[in-house]
């Protein structure tokens, strides 16, 4: 392939870090790292000597925190886009963030190709082959997992030790892990039975339910233009507010989504997601729209949200189509800003009230009281003219001697 230069996605994992002498065995070539500060917190600790030990040449690690929730984190949640009903997408926007980065640096180094760690089983892989595709089609794309003839966490292991490589490997927790400051996701082991409940050592970001306090938290959430702005009464940045937000509902039980998926690649899996802050922005964005946005809009949007989901899962960020619905979303947000009020209780989170300056609701035509302003004599014609097309259909059907 005449590769002289790779930039690598890399984590520390055990996968990313048999990568860089894997390449380097391949291609003879010099490896290059990067990896996405994204709120992984520890995880990020020792990365820069573990790559170096490994036989990168460089890293570059980025605090990518800010750029993540304000232009990827906080558009979807504007769409309302969740992917099968329970899944808040908080590893499928990440990926297009860190391969536009891998670019970058890719054509700063002048560097003949990237890489990544995804497996050949995942829908990763296509979301950083497409992603680094549509931003330089130049650049190769190397997934040791298509390539190499590792077929497990042992030879893995071994094919470092050999080598004389160091890899983290966590034996108290086995399951595959990705986090950052919207998520954490865990995958394997006995979670592959959908049959199984998870144990109760899987969440490390959230108290199980039975164990949270047993006196509710109330937050307010303020928003501008859809986007979350405040946290109770204190203007905030996006990724202060979220992580102060991550520690509250984490802390009530909130944010606990187990389900069986429908992957990309045409297979199903079973994942663990702990979204605290992301659960409680969601249902708090929604009862601001449930007040401020029209009927027509609202369920339209409803329709956008599915598709929206459904291409970032997918890894279609950059695709034409996902800008343009954000054109869309963007548009309708206009009058989303106001203050919600929720209220956190052992793992729930209802609406405790809600407030706009562009509110649809107008209690002069809801009330049931005197002074109100709908007049009933003007239903009946509504009525008529709506129910015109099955009056006819009926009258046809009796006329024909159709039941």
């Amino acid at each position: 392939m005449g590769i002289k230069k790779v930039v690598l996605a890399y984590s520390g994992g055990l996968d990313t870090s048999v990568a860089i002498p894997w390449l380097k065995d391949q291609f003879g070539c010099e490896v290059i790292c990067f990896a996405a500060d994204l709120g992984q917190n520890e995880e990020l600790n020792g990365l820069e000597e573990r790559s170096k030990k490994a036989g990168a040449s460089k890293i570059y690690i980025k605090d990518l925190q800010k750029e993540f929730v304000d232009d990827y984190v906080f558009p979807t949640l504007k769409a309302g886009a969740v992917y099968e009903g329970k899944y808040l997408l908080g590893t499928s926007f990440a990926r297009p963030l860190i391969a536009k980065y891998l670019v970058e640096i890719a054509e700063a180094e002048g560097a003949d190709a990237v890489a990544h760690g995804a497996t050949g089983k995942g829908n990763d892989q296509v979301r950083f082959d497409v992603s680094v595709q549509a931003l330089n089609p130049d650049l190769k794309v190397i997934a040791p997992w298509r390539n190499w003839d590792i077929q497990s966490r042992e030879d893995a292991i071994n094919y470092a030790l050999a080598r004389g490589v160091e890899v983290p490997v966590a034996k108290d927790r086995p399951y595959s892990m990705d986090r950052n400051i919207w998520h954490l996701s865990h995958e394997g082991v006995d979670l592959e039975n959908p049959a199984n409940e998870p144990p109760g050592d899987v969440l490390l970001l959230i108290t199980p339910p039975e164990k949270a306090p047993d006196e509710p938290t109330y937050v307010e959430i303020g928003f501008e233009q859809g986007v979350p702005c405040s946290l109770n009464g204190k203007k905030t940045d996006g990724v202060t507010l979220l992580t102060e937000l991550n520690r509250i509902a984490g802390a009530n039980g909130v944010g606990i989504v187990d389900m069986v998926e429908n992957r990309l690649v045409g297979m199903k899996s079973r994942g663990v997601y702990e979204n605290p802050g992301g659960a409680v922005l969601y249902y708090a964005h929604r009862e601001l729209e449930y007040l401020t946005l029209d009927r027509n809009t609202l369920h339209f949007k409803e329709t956008v949200a599915l598709r929206f989901a459904e291409l970032v899962y997918d890894g279609l960020w950059f695709s034409p189509l996902r800008e343009a619905l954000s054109a869309f979303v963007d548009e309708t947000q206009k009058t989303v800003t106001g203050n919600v009020r929720l209220k956190l209780y052992k793992g729930n989170c209802t609406p405790a009230g809600a407030t706009s300056p562009y509110s649809l609701y107008h209690e002069g035509f809801a009330t049931f009281g005197r002074f109100e302003l709908y007049n009933h004599k003007d239903a009946q014609g509504f009525i008529n003219l709506f129910g015109l097309p099955l009056k006819v259909r009926a009258m046809m059907k009796k006329r024909a001697g159709l039941k």
